[in-house]
């Protein structure tokens, strides 16, 4: 065991001979694209020390992975370092079934019934509880040694972990998050309206609802050209309600439990109300931050930040978390998780776990955060030549910071089957309590939050009693990924 202990923490020192190259844009479970940093395969094979007597167990092992994307190449054909250091640390290689998004959960429960070898799943909203209460995966704790788990790697992300367990078990270790809900802005426009700059006032820590309601109604006042001005615009009920830091469902050691008549959220709610009575909310969809400078803050994830300074390129365009809670005593942070889970009935738990340590070391080793850095920062070009999209490198460490120094929100609602939630949702009775919880106020289709709160308290009941029972409801279809931006933006309201 001593030996096998060097043996691993040995791979941190062979990171650090490694040279990182560009990442490759790859695509990921919850939609958004991942860009693993690539490495040169010689790089990699290069600064691998074969041992003499080989100490680790799953030394050769093939893993199968299911999933709708591919993990052995990145979309150039090279390797990421996670996979680089996977092989040629430890010598196991991937077998991997792809299969649709849509159908991948279907595809998985008939593996397992069949006995047919799957080790490793993506993770995505519906996993947790609803897909672990089911049986489908396996907890990561009796692997935590071959995570690296008590040597320090995982240190800043193990409340995150803690906070996605189910009955006091880890299914989900996050390597890294991704996607954080944002508030984008103009700080031209901030100027020319005498407000103040929001990331600044996060900055103080006086960036809450109260401020950010002020300063959207005195914009909304100032307009003097007849034509309307909302304040904001895009996502913005998940990522309102989650700024509280409370969750519609609560997941404890001991199981699931309603939550849905936490004074907190009934505080949200009431800033979301304030909102559309004060005909600040757009529901219009956006791709990126609307350069017509009748709209404040465009709510979405940071895949718009850079099609936005596109649009807008004397805009000064900066993003900022949602504000919290008055009384809130941090800001909290609507993301996703970049994990992979272990399935049920795995007969290689250690080699996944050893492949998860490798996703980590490539998340948060200095040359390889470098290079994806240097990656995130590279012009996407148009048709025209042009740049479609490009970050900057102030946006890029604020974004950045931002998802340092938040704390991730979960919310066990959206994991517990169709009927709590939905992507596809234009008709109202076919959305789930979380689509409602969230965004019937904002859409206007809800009197008030306590007949909204009282309406969906017995769906959300229905789904907690069958999650701790241990039966796994119907789950929809991953969210697609954001649709590539077009050239023509979309027409103006």
């Amino acid at each position: 065991m001593k030996d096998i202990k060097r043996t691993l923490a040995g791979l941190m020192a062979v990171m650090s001979v490694m040279s990182a190259a560009a990442s490759c844009t790859q695509k990921q479970t919850n939609g958004s694209p991942e860009e693993p940093t690539e490495i040169p395969a010689e790089a990699a094979e290069a600064a691998v020390e074969t041992p003499t007597e080989d100490p680790i167990p799953f030394r050769g092992t093939t893993l199968t992975w299911l999933g709708d994307f591919d993990l052995n190449q990145t979309s150039s054909g090279g390797r990421s370092v996670a996979m680089a250091l996977f092989e040629d640390r430890y010598g196991c290689t991937v077998n991997c079934i792809q299969t649709d998004a849509s159908q991948k959960y279907e595809r998985l429960s008939s593996m397992i019934n069949s006995g047919e070898e799957v080790d490793m799943f993506p993770f995505d909203d519906n996993a947790i509880p609803g897909r672990a209460a089911a049986g489908q995966f396996e907890a990561l704790d009796p692997y935590f040694y071959y995570l690296g788990y008590d040597e320090g790697l995982w240190d800043d992300m193990k409340s995150t972990a803690d906070m996605l367990a189910y009955n006091g078990s880890h299914y989900v270790m996050p390597t890294s998050l991704t996607d954080p809900f944002l508030l984008t802005y103009s700080r031209t426009l901030m100027q020319a309206e005498g407000l103040e700059d929001p990331w600044q006032l996060y900055q103080q820590g006086t960036w809450d609802w109260n401020a950010f309601l002020d300063m959207m109604k005195t914009f909304k006042a100032n307009g003097t050209d007849g034509k309307t001005r909302y304040g904001v615009n895009g996502w913005f009920g998940r990522a309102a309600l989650q700024s509280t830091g409370h969750t519609v469902v609560n997941m404890t050691a001991a199981g699931c439990e309603n939550n849905i008549a936490d004074p907190a959220i009934a505080g949200a709610e009431q800033m979301m109300q304030d909102v559309v009575q004060n005909g600040l909310f757009s529901s219009y969809f956006r791709r990126w931050f609307p350069n017509d400078q009748h709209t404040l803050f465009l709510a979405s994830g940071d895949w718009t930040v850079g099609a936005s300074n596109a649009k807008n390129p004397d805009g000064d365009i900066m993003v900022v978390p949602f504000p919290k809670a008055p009384d809130a005593d941090k800001y909290y942070l609507t993301c996703g998780f970049n994990a992979k889970l272990l399935v049920k009935n795995s007969k290689h738990p250690e080699a996944v776990a050893a492949y998860l340590r490798c996703e980590r070391i490539a998340a948060t080793q200095e040359e390889y955060v470098t290079a994806a850095k240097e990656k995130a920062l590279v012009p996407v070009p148009g048709a025209s030549g042009e740049p479609r999209s490009q970050l900057t490198e102030e946006q890029y460490d604020a974004i950045q910071s931002i998802m340092r120094d938040c704390t991730p929100v979960y919310d066990p609602g959206y994991g517990m089957g169709e009927k709590m939630y939905t992507i596809q949702d234009e008709k109202l009775s076919s959305r789930g309590a979380m689509n409602r919880i969230t965004e019937d106020i904002l859409r206007q289709n809800a009197g008030s939050w306590d007949s909204l709160r009282d309406l969906m308290s017995p769906a959300v009941d229905a789904a907690v009693g069958l999650v701790n029972s241990g039966q796994a409801a119907d789950h929809p279809a991953p969210a697609p990924e954001p649709e590539e931006v077009p050239a023509e933006e979309v027409p103006a309201e």
